[in-house]
This record gives C-alpha cells, structure tokens and sequence, in this order.
C-alpha cells in the first residue's frame, strides 16, 4: 500500500488487502473509501471483507463504487462528502489504480476548494482532474433540485425491519395510529433467526424460518427500501444509501448485529462446504444437519467466539443436538466432540450450569475455555484455536471432521460514526428506559442496544412495548413511562425432546415466565421443548403485529 496524498486529510491507493486496512489505521488513517466495484477482476477482496476488517481497527468504511469508464453520480458525490467531512481524521480511498477515489474526492470537493486548488491537489498525486470541469458545473448546477427532492419527513423513524424494529414499530401504531413511521429496511426477506437451531438439528425445515419482508411489514408504516449510511443526531436527520435524507421527531436503532466473518482467518471461503458449517446462517443450518447425518466417526469441533453475540447459548445448542442424534445411532463413541469457548464459563448464569454439565459429562465432550477460534483451513481440514494457558497464548492447531462456527459479532458501523455508540460500539442508551444518553430523541432495540442483557428474541420481546411507550411519551414532551428489567430467554436444547429453558434479566437475577411447579427451568424439561418448537414460534410472528403477550412493562412511577 503505497497512499498518494493529495491534501493532509486525503489519499489515494490502489487496491487494498485485508492486511492493508490494520496498516491504514497504523498510518493515521481514520476512514476509507471504497471506489471500486466488487469483482472487476478475480481474487480482488470483496468490500463487505475490507469493511469488517476496517470496523475491527476502529476505521470509517465507505462503499461508494464507480464503474470503471464512468464519473460518480451526484448522490455517490453527496455521499462521498458527507464522509469526508464526517470522518475525524484522514481519509484514504482507493479503487484499481486509485483514479476513481481521486475523481469523487475531487467532485465532492467542489462546494469548498476552487477549481484551480483541486487541480493542484491532484497533479501532487499524479491525477489529471482537467476533464471534471464539465462534470462539476453540472453537479452544482443539479445538486440543490436533487437534494430537495430526496428529503422526506416523519414522526418516527426505525432503522432495522428485523424482530425489534417491526414490533417497536407495530406496538406504536396500534397505540397511535396516525404516527407517521418510516422502516428502513433493505431486505426482502424477513427470517425467524432463532429457527436455524432447529433447523441444523433436523426438527425444522429452514422454509418455515422465512417469510417476505412484505407480509411483516406495518401495513400503516412507509417500508424504505435502503440501507443506512450515517445519523446525523444534532440535526435529527438519517442519511441512506441512495441519497435520500429522512428527517424524524424520534429515532429508533433496531439496526441488529453484524456477523463478521471475515474475522476468522479463511473462514469465508470454506463455509458451507469441508465440514465447515454455522446455524447462524440461513442457507447453512440445512448443511450443519447434513454433516451430523452423514458423520460416522472422527472429530467434531464446536466453537463460541467472545461476547457480545446474538443468544450465547446458540454455540452450545447445536452441540447437544448432534450429540443426541449421534447417541440415537450408537456412533457417539466414534466421534470426539470438542467445544471451544472464547470465554470462561459454560454459561453466564450459574443456576444453569450444573444441568449444562450433566449433558456435557453424557455426551463426553471436552471443554475448552479461553480458546478463541483464529483461522480454518478448509482444504487440510485444520481449526485454529488462540488459547490463554498458565504459560501464555499459544496457538494449537486442531484437525476437524465437522466445524460448527459462531462468528465473532460487532455492532453496525453507522452507530460508531454516527456518535451514538457507548466504548462496546453499541447504542449508548440508558439499560431501563432504552432511550439514548445523550439525545432524548432516539431509542435502540433489541441486538443494536448496549445493555447487558443477552441479545435474544426473548429480549426483543419485552423490550418492544417500552420502547414504544417512551417513544410515544417523547413525541408528546413526556419523559419515559417504562423501564426493561434486562430480561432474556434461552431454550437452550440439550437434547431432541428437552430444553433448559434459562431466563434472566441484569445481573443474572431469575425471571421465570411460568411458576417453578410447572418448569423449573434450571433443568431440563419437556414442557420447554414444546415451547420452543410449537409456541415461541407464534409468539414471535404475533409480536411482528405489535401484539405483546406476556410482555408489561414496569411502569416508571414519578411519586
């Protein structure tokens, strides 16, 4: 990587790996943007790769691609402003040759450097900007109309039309149906994620996880196709990727978790095949139940990467599954089933270990705590593990039949720099109201919040009619009316036909739904495997409508 400056904020580079970014952030820089399409040529690192690696050293990552033979287009120059003047520090962008980077800086440039300046600033980098001027005329010319038609207004505005930001949604219109509320939500398909576990388990098929964005959506609510690009929190304005600005009263983050894949050395280019599998992703659960057919002997890693991640019991569940239905063949002796653990406990709740651990003892598992899962090699069928010992870190490679991975997982990119994150990169809000600690306006649900309960379902559950009621008490000036105890459930499925059922709220304090002569849910139980399979189903598509069963809030009393 070799950055052509063209002022003290702004550089150019050609093509950049995975390791060039960790070397971008060790030269200063503290954003990058990305001109350059995906798969104009082979081998070229995806952009979805160079973003998380760039998430991980604390960088800014931009996409904004131009094809090649062509100039940005007026919204591509919009975006490229709002990061360069976003962005603390600076920027680098790249693309094959670095050309293109250098012709959207350029472009978004010209409301604040004469044209003379840019050329200039060019020529020092080797970029002939000469033929912009054309270009930027019509630009400016155009900018003002485009800005004006692309701005729209709304009371509410959710980011995310996954589970948090559909019931946060739905539970405000059927309280206030004449809210005017904007989901902003790319995708068009919505899926019941805590399926896959049954899925990889061979208990659900993964159609039945999987339903159209469209027959979830808030009928009453305006579905914006797109993708978040930055919040503008003073101005109370949402930036998103095809240019348009959305203004609101009140903002609600339910933008989810990102899985980062690419955080696991080689791990992106196995997945799905060379006994590499994850349920935390739809296309591969049918493949993790594919590998526990077709095993008959060898070895099966399981592995947990560190927190926070989406339902920490997820790793294990998968674990007591293909136990049970290797002991339900009689090959369970075969096999030597391994369980890595990034972190140091079984489970972060005490009360439920000792049945935890009763399974892991049946199923003659070997436990490995403090052993975090760095790189796969999928040809050699070779995991390897960092572990923390008495003696230090070592790196042990271990040989795998099957590997069941869980990625590391990290908080959307757009909450670090939009300055609404807490030191965890989450939405700094407040753990019992769920309102932001700095701005009253906006709220944050589910997987994107940064407080201490698991990030689960069950979570979404009860926090969704809280959030619904204090966003509607802050349209109307009011101050919060309802607090979340920190509750969260896990099914945890040790075996086809019995479940754990933890629940929990802040600091590990029991919140059982039903009473303990009916579920103790420190043991396993066939009552919570009906749960499970057949009600908590229900409940979760019932939730998408804004109907909150089981679910009241604690209301705030103000004496």
């Amino acid at each position: 990587m070799t950055p052509r400056y063209l002022t003290n904020s702004f550089a150019v580079t050609s093509q950049l790996s995975v390791e060039d970014i960790a070397e971008a952030g060790r030269q200063g820089f503290r954003g990058i943007i990305c001109a350059r399409p995906d798969a104009e040529e082979t081998g070229q690192p995806t952009a979805a790769a160079l973003e998380l690696a760039a998430v991980e050293a604390g960088l800014t990552f931009e996409m904004i691609p131009v094809r090649t033979g062509t100039l940005p287009e007026s919204t591509d120059i919009d975006r490229a402003r709002v990061t360069l003047k976003g962005v603390d520090g600076p920027v680098l962008g790249y693309c094959r040759s670095g050309n293109r980077a250098g012709q959207l800086w350029a472009l978004a440039m010209a409301d604040s450097l004469a044209a003379d300046q840019i050329l200039a600033a060019g020529r020092q980098a080797g970029l002939d900007f000469s033929p912009l001027t054309t270009h930027q005329q019509h630009a400016s010319a155009t900018r003002a109309p485009a800005a004006g038609s692309s701005m729209r207004r709304f009371d509410v505005v959710v980011i995310g039309g996954g589970a948090g930001g559909l019931a946060a949604a739905s539970g405000m219109l059927r309280r206030r149906p004449r809210t005017s509320v904007a989901v902003v939500e790319p995708s068009e398909e919505h899926f019941y994620q805590p399926g896959w576990t049954l899925v990889g388990g061979g208990i659900f098929r993964s159609a039945q996880t999987r339903r159209a964005e469209a027959s979830v959506m808030p009928k009453d609510a305006d579905w914006v196709k797109a993708r978040v690009e930055r919040v503008f929190p003073d101005d109370r304005q949402v930036l998103l990727s095809d240019g348009t600005t959305l203004f609101y009263e009140i903002l609600i983050v339910a933008a989810g978790i990102t899985l980062n894949w690419a955080g696991i050395d080689g791990l992106s280019e196995t997945l799905g095949r060379n006994g590499v599998t994850s349920n935390y992703r739809y296309d591969l659960a049918p493949y993790t139940w594919e590998l526990v057919q077709s095993m008959k002997g060898g070895n099966a890693i399981f592995t947990q990467p560190p927190m926070p991640i989406k339902c920490a019991g997820a790793p294990q569940k998968a674990m007591y599954l293909a136990c049970d239905a290797w002991r339900r063949k009689g090959i369970l002796n075969q096999i030597n089933v391994e369980f890595d653990n990034a972190g140091g406990v079984l489970f972060g709740v005490p009360e439920f270990v000792p049945a935890l651990m009763e399974y892991v003892r049946t199923y003659g598992i070997g436990l490995e705590f403090s052993s975090r899962l760095t790189a796969v090699n999928g040809t050699r069928k070779v995991a390897t593990f960092e572990r923390k010992t008495e003696a230090g870190i070592e790196q042990v490679e271990r040989p795998f039949d099957m590997l069941h991975v869980v990625p590391p997982q990290i908080a959307p990119s757009f909450i670090r720099e939009s300055g609404l994150s807490d030191d965890s990169g989450f939405v700094a809000v407040d753990p019992g109201t769920l309102r932001h600690k700095s701005y009253p306006t906006i709220f944050a649900i589910g997987d994107s919040a940064g407080t201490g309960n698991a990030k689960t379902a069950a979570a979404v559950r009860k926090q969704a009619p809280v959030v619904a009621l204090n966003a509607i008490a802050a349209l109307d000036g009011k101050p919060p009316v309802a607090t979340y105890d920190g509750y969260g459930g896990c099914p945890l499925t040790v075996e086809n036909g019995k479940i754990v059922l933890a629940e929990f709220g802040y600091g590990g304090k029991l919140l059982p739904t039903l009473p303990k002569w009916l579920l103790d849910g420190t043991h396993p139980s066939r009552l919570a495997w009906y749960l499970k399979k057949d009600v908590m189903p229900l409940l979760y598509w019932e939730m998408l409508k804004g109907r909150e069963v089981m679910v009241q809030p604690t209301k705030i009393s103000r004496g």
